[in-house]
């Protein structure tokens, strides 16, 4: 290994390169360059830029995780699909393409899977079946990430490609409907992702099986 080079170290660059070139200028070549060596000797420690992106998502899950399995023993299905989306919404928008980068990966940590038992066990005991936890924190998942890449990829655009202004005159003042629609749907991101979830977090835990 190179002096210096540690996982840490490389998901750390990583995460640099990502915030400043996103993620189609994330590769090994760009990462090799910011640690300061060749690719070549780079490929002894990640043999690909999915390798490279599987560390970094792993990183990202630990962080998800430890906020969540911290909360309180007692804590509701429905506070700790909360707890979850906000981690995992403020995890993504650390980073440049955050939710891009990072859903999909495959964890290299075993470790960040047992952390799930504890809370598991807690949910599970108060009678839930497990199907049920699982499918309630897939549905969250897929909609936190659809919400972030929308947010991400709106702010790093530019604000001038999303002007409510332009949108309205486009419209033109025969379609009062579709411009109040876009008013609504251009109200602040935190605003509508707090919104957004109660409507779906309620349904999934009255959805839940009556314990047998």
């Amino acid at each position: 290994m190179a002096p210096g080079l540690t996982r840490d170290s490389i998901v750390d660059a990583a995460f640099g390169v990502l915030d400043e070139a996103g993620i189609d200028g994330l590769t090994v070549r760009a990462l090799a360059a910011r640690l300061g060596v060749k690719a070549s000797a780079l490929y002894w420690h990640v043999d690909s830029k999915q390798a490279v992106l599987d560390e970094m998502g792993t990183e990202v899950a630990r962080r998800i995780v430890s906020s969540v399995t911290s909360l309180p023993e007692d804590v509701t299905l429905a506070d700790a699909l909360r707890a979850y989306a906000s981690a995992m919404r403020a995890e993504y928008l650390r980073h440049r393409d955050g939710a891009r980068t990072f859903s999909g990966t495959r964890l290299t940590d075993p470790e960040v899977l047992r952390r799930q038992e504890v809370g598991l066990a807690r949910l599970t005991a108060r009678g839930m079946e497990l199907q049920h936890i699982v499918d309630a924190f897939a549905i969250v998942t897929a909609f936190v990430v659809g919400f972030v890449i929308e947010e991400q990829e709106r702010a790093q655009s530019g604000a001038e490609r999303y002007d409510l202004q332009a949108r309205d005159e486009a419209v033109g003042p025969d379609h009062p409907l579709a411009r109040a629609a876009g008013a609504l749907q251009y109200r602040p991101a935190d605003e509508r992702f707090d919104e957004h979830l109660e409507r779906i977090i309620p349904a999934l835990v009255a959805d839940a099986p009556a314990p047998s």
